[in-house]
């Protein structure tokens, strides 16, 4: 039995189209009338609960469900919210045993609803983003993570050149340069000084591992960000690719292990720390990080504190133009506010595992 009697399915929650991401879905309805095969309406549009970054909606015409993700409205970093890159990773992975939804298209002509989009197929499944995965049996959460981890593996697996991804990213010095990507989006959206983001800010570029490897890297593997099975514990869906790019395995691998950093009372992000894993049915680190490393043959070894360290920090930097983006008024989730005080404590978790590993 997957969940117990106390507790609902964990469906994506859905709401009404929030002021701020409203859009002409009369234009919308027309364009997608043109454009997608099947496609008839009335359109019917609601808006995913879930998602801190590009708006998702859910589409419903003519007894059809779609997705559709877009750019939030108003003034963007550079290089973020790019769902063009989304809809290209996904589409080249249809192909592969990588499962991911099916993409139907891509409209960069921003004239429709104000922002690009893409839409896919809708996927039934349930969305479970606390790492503890309230109302499982303790079996049901080991398979979990079991089938989260084969996953992984099985990304981390494809040639990218052989998908057409030749040129999705450069494969040479990854860790560096994301290093001082995720600096400048921090200093870009920073609202305040905070004193552990500024350390490692210093201390990573002095200290990347030499070990330089490359394959697709997802940026945002987590829990959160796989869809389950409606009522096994498997996934059947990978979303959210906005992050992805050609990187080095093991830096994904290490923001898929956050969790075991962070507090289940975290505000805005859970973790299982301090939690009993044995009684939960939850693998320890150590056996999670094994497991991937007997799927794949790769060895994180003593370099993976320090992408744990820049996980955090890059996560940090996140959540610091989530809570931007929140003072503005376009985040593309009502609970953007929550993450107000989590790059500090990100900060701060991950000069201490950088303090360690020295």
């Amino acid at each position: 039995m997957t969940q117990d009697s106390h507790s609902p399915p964990a469906l994506p929650a859905l709401g009404s189209v929030r002021e701020a991401h409203r859009f002409d879905e009369g234009a919308l309805a027309a364009y997608l009338t043109e454009h997608l095969p099947g496609f008839s309406g009335p359109l019917y549009v609601q808006q995913f609960e879930s998602g801190q970054s590009n708006p998702t909606f859910l589409l419903e015409a003519g007894g059809a469900r779609f997705v559709l993700r877009k750019k939030p409205p108003g003034k963007l970093l550079p290089s973020a919210h790019l769902v063009e890159r989304e809809y290209r990773v996904m589409t080249a992975l249809g192909a592969t045993d990588v499962p991911v939804p099916r993409t139907r298209l891509l409209c960069e002509d921003a004239g429709v609803i104000g922002t690009a989009f893409y839409v896919m197929d809708y996927i039934e499944g349930r969305v479970i983003a606390d790492p503890a995965l309230p109302g499982l049996s303790p079996a049901d959460r080991a398979a979990t993570y079991d089938s989260m981890v084969h996953t992984l593996a099985r990304l981390h697996a494809i040639d990218w050149r052989a998908i057409g991804l030749s040129d999705f990213g450069k494969p040479e010095r990854y860790i560096e340069r994301q290093v001082a990507r995720w600096t400048k989006q921090y200093e870009a959206s920073r609202i305040r000084a905070i004193e552990g983001m500024d350390w490692l800010a210093a201390w990573l570029p002095a200290h990347v591992p030499e070990n330089d490897e490359a394959t697709i890297a997802h940026g945002d593997f987590r829990l959160g960000n796989l869809m389950l099975h409606p009522t096994e514990p498997r996934v059947v869906a990978v979303l959210d690719w906005e992050l992805s790019t050609v990187g080095h395995p093991l830096a994904d691998l290490a923001y898929n292990c956050l969790a075991y950093h962070m507090s289940s009372r975290a505000p805005g992000i859970r973790g299982v720390a301090g939690a009993d894993l044995v009684a939960l049915g939850i693998p320890s680190e150590e056996d999670y990080v094994a497991a991937y490393a007997q799927r794949t043959g790769r060895s994180p070894g003593a370099s993976f504190s320090f992408f744990l360290a820049f996980s955090l920090f890059r996560l940090g930097a996140i959540a610091e133009g989530v809570s931007a983006r929140a003072l503005q008024g376009n985040a593309s989730s009502e609970s953007a506010r929550d993450l107000a005080g989590v790059a500090l404590m990100l900060a701060d978790t991950g000069r201490r595992l950088a303090e360690g590993a020295r």
